[in-house]
C-alpha cells in the first residue's frame, strides 16, 4: 500500500477513535504520534516505520496504557496501515519494557510479549525498529515535558548508550542531542 494512502486512512482513524481529544504531553496524542512520525522520517526511516510511528500507541504502550484498539480488531489495522507496519506497532505495544530493555542490546537479547507473556529472541531488523520507534517517542515526551526529561532523561540516555549498536545514526545523534541538553 503506497505510503500516502496509509498515512491518510491511519490519520482518519485516530481522529474516529478520539486521537485528536487525547490529553498528552505536547497537545494531544494525535499530535504526540504525528510529531513521532514526522521525527522518523527526518531521521530517513523506511515507510512501514514511519507509519508505525505515527500508529505506534493503537494498542496502548507500556508507558500509555490506553488503547485506542483491542487487540482483537488488529486486522482491521493491518488493513489500514499494511501488514508489516501493523506488526511493528504490536511488536513496540508489546513490549514489557522492565523485562526486557536490560537485555536488548546484549548477546541473546529476550523480548518480553506483556500481551502474551511469550519471550523471544526478535531478529537484528525488528530490534533496530524497536530501538529507533522507542528514540523517536521518548525524544518527543523528553521536548515536550520538561518534568518528564528531569526524571527520566539520565535513564533514557543510558538505555540508548546501551541500545547504540541497534539505534540508526540520526537517531543516537539526536538521543545525545536531546537528552544531554541542558
Amino acid at each position: 500500500m503506497p505510503e500516502d494512502e496509509a498515512l491518510l486512512r491511519a490519520e482518519a482513524l485516530l481522529r474516529d477513535l478520539g486521537a485528536g481529544a487525547l490529553a498528552h504531553p505536547g497537545g494531544t496524542l494525535l499530535a504526540h504520534l504525528r510529531r513521532v512520525r514526522s521525527r522518523l522520517a527526518g531521521w530517513e526511516a523506511r515507510p512501514a516505520l514511519r507509519i508505525a510511528g505515527l500508529c505506534h500507541a493503537f494498542y496502548g504502550t507500556d508507558g500509555f496504557p490506553e488503547p485506542l484498539l483491542p487487540l482483537a480488531r488488529r486486522a482491521e489495522l493491518a488493513h489500514v496501515i499494511g501488514r508489516e507496519a501493523e506488526e511493528i506497532v504490536y511488536f513496540y505495544a508489546s513490549c514489557d519494557r522492565r523485562a526486557t530493555y536490560p537485555t536488548l542490546a546484549g548477546p541473546a537479547p529476550c523480548f518480553h510479549d506483556r500481551f502474551s507473556g511469550v519471550r523471544w529472541s526478535p531478529a537484528p531488523h525488528m530490534l533496530r525498529d524497536f530501538a529507533d520507534l522507542t528514540a523517536a517517542n521518548e525524544l518527543d515526551l523528553a521536548e515536550h515535558d520538561p518534568a518528564f526529561r528531569e526524571r527520566c532523561g539520565p535513564d533514557l540516555l543510558a538505555l540508548f548508550t546501551r541500545l547504540r549498536p541497534l539505534l540508526s545514526r540520526a537517531a543516537w545523534d539526536e538521543c545525545r542531542r536531546v537528552l544531554t541538553a541542558a
